[in-house]
């Protein structure tokens, strides 16, 4: 049975409550009602306050959600988990109301508000002053926007200075402006969209705590499994091949293994099945071949093949890692790079330092050093002025991939930086990376994070650098990724410069020699 029922959504659109009504077409009451049961988060913290109803949405062509319900109670922390590309990140924007769902409806108590800490800090944003950058958060001008500030960067452990610019902070720094930027809404329902992104050690620590004692409804994406496990009440699993979301209660390391056990369970099932069907097809070929009453025998065991094969369960996109891979090295000569000084930032001031670094093929030199001592200038100045023959010859992924041109095409942004080779080895190197052709001819931008950290991978790989200059790699990689990663760049060749936060990823790169900014 089809009914006509007046939904009635309250989408969060900064600073104000904005009431949509739309007439929807849904199923039965009582369909919906099981559907909802089913998903609903069980934890006793509330009143669900949040809940999709039936929800589906394109985005770009692409199947993000497919008739998906579940609900959020208040006070609740989830992870959301997904496959890069799977649509985390458009959900968020579903629930802040950037997007309306092309069927169904979402459903927020009415009053409350929503704040999102975006990954990175939108393009538009970096050349703001501090005080500018928060007071874009607001439609209408807040007359006491500097207590404000100063209040919410205590809680994240920055000074208020007020008129630098955003993109002088550091990428540690802008992630903790992220959060406040967040946090000074006073958000009923905070969305952290991979907020361990360039925050040190003390930094993840520090956010962790917040969360333990975070009052309201968090729901964070990340692909950092103990910092996630520290305060998941449950996680909201979007599946990439199904478009469905699955609700499971319990920490995130509980959560991951059931995931891999019910993964487990399928692949089995289909293996079961498969044997099934191949005898059952032996035998309906041999009563087959008999002809008479025997061609009706065969005509059932058919009928209960086709039964049989519908029973399979697909393997899930989530389940896929990138295949290994080598990052081929131009090797012009033995000494690839020398670095002779270094600016270290104490007190908000750089003060210039000697260092005697010399770096040759097959060197891998760690940079360490605490949020905002100038790891990410550092980085920048050795790409800048480094005298290596052709600038083509450094690989350079940047912790915010300004590096890349979003209104490119992925082939585009791929062919650039291959002086030789075909069509079809650009096509091959993609699909190694789970960029497919159907995404080719996309613009960069539309991207997830993830998949712009591949694509970054996959121009190494057709570039053949002398240098590798690495700032924070890991950052949106899928966590089932890290070790290909990790074994690639240990068997590279070429001279590299790496930072990163994430010390057991670091420790599988063999790194040779380690340059600590904050022992200067």
């Amino acid at each position: 049975m089809l009914v006509y029922i007046q939904e009635f959504v309250c989408v969060w659109r900064l600073p104000d409550i904005f009431l949509l009504m739309r007439k929807q077409k849904v199923k039965s009451i009582d369909e919906r009602g099981s559907q909802f049961n089913k998903a609903a988060l069980t934890a006793n913290h509330g009143n669900v306050i949040l809940r999709f109803d039936e929800v589906s949405f394109d985005f770009d062509d692409k199947v993000i959600l497919d008739h998906v319900s579940f609900g959020i109670r208040e006070r609740a922390k989830i992870t959301l988990m997904g496959q890069n590309g799977a649509g985390k990140s458009t959900l968020f924007g579903l629930v802040r109301g950037a997007f309306i769902p092309e069927e169904g409806a979402i459903h927020i108590k009415q009053g409350l508000r929503i704040a999102q800490a975006m990954q990175v800090v939108p393009q538009e944003k970096r050349t703001l002053s501090l005080r500018q950058f928060f007071e874009s958060a607001f439609a209408q001008k807040i007359y006491d926007i500097d207590p404000r500030i100063e209040e919410v960067l205590e809680v994240v452990r920055l000074k208020a200075l007020f008129d630098k610019k955003i993109d002088e902070f550091s990428g540690g720094e802008q992630a903790r402006l992220l959060l406040a930027y967040a946090l000074i809404q006073k958000p009923d329902i905070l969305l952290l969209d991979e907020p361990t992104n360039n925050l040190d050690k003390a930094g993840i620590e520090h956010l962790t705590q917040f969360l333990i004692e975070y009052k309201n409804t968090c729901l964070v994406i990340s692909h950092d499994a103990e910092f996630l496990n520290a305060f998941t009440h449950g996680v909201l699993y979007l599946d990439s091949h199904t478009h469905k979301v699955e609700y499971y209660v319990g920490n995130y390391l509980d959560v991951v293994k059931e995931i891999k056990a019910r993964i487990e369970r399928e692949r089995m099932k289909n293996v079961r099945l498969e044997r099934e069907i191949t005898e059952r097809k032996k035998q309906a070929g041999f009563f087959a071949q008999k002809g008479g009453h025997m061609r009706d025998v065969a005509r059932k065991m058919n009928e209960k093949i086709r039964e049989l094969e519908e029973q399979f369960v697909e393997t899930r996109e989530d389940d896929k890692t990138i295949r290994e891979f080598i990052i081929p090295a131009t090797l012009i000569s033995d000494k690839v790079a020398t670095l002779t000084s270094v600016s270290v930032v104490h007190d908000h001031r750089a003060i210039k330092k000697k260092i005697d670094v010399v770096l040759k093929k097959g060197d891998k030199l760690l940079v360490a050093g605490p949020n905002g001592i100038g790891k990410s200038t550092f980085l920048k100045n050795i790409a800048k002025n480094n005298e290596l023959p052709k600038e083509s010859l450094i690989g350079y992924y940047r912790q915010d991939f300004s590096g890349l041109d979003m209104d490119k095409s992925v082939h585009q942004t791929l062919g650039e930086v291959m002086e030789d080779g075909t069509d079809e080895r650009l096509r091959s190197v993609a699909a190694q990376f789970l960029l497919p052709s159907d995404i080719l001819n996309s613009k960069v931008v539309m991207l997830s994070e993830g998949q712009k950290g591949l694509l970054c991978f996959a121009r190494f790989v057709l570039q053949r650098p002398a240098l590798l200059i690495l700032d924070e790699p890991t950052n949106h990689i899928n966590f089932r990724h890290l070790p290909v990663i990790a074994r690639a760049l240990k068997k590279y060749e070429g001279a590299m410069i790496v930072v990163s936060h994430m010390s057991e990823f670091a420790k599988e790169l063999g790194i040779t020699e380690t340059l600590d900014l904050g022992e200067l």
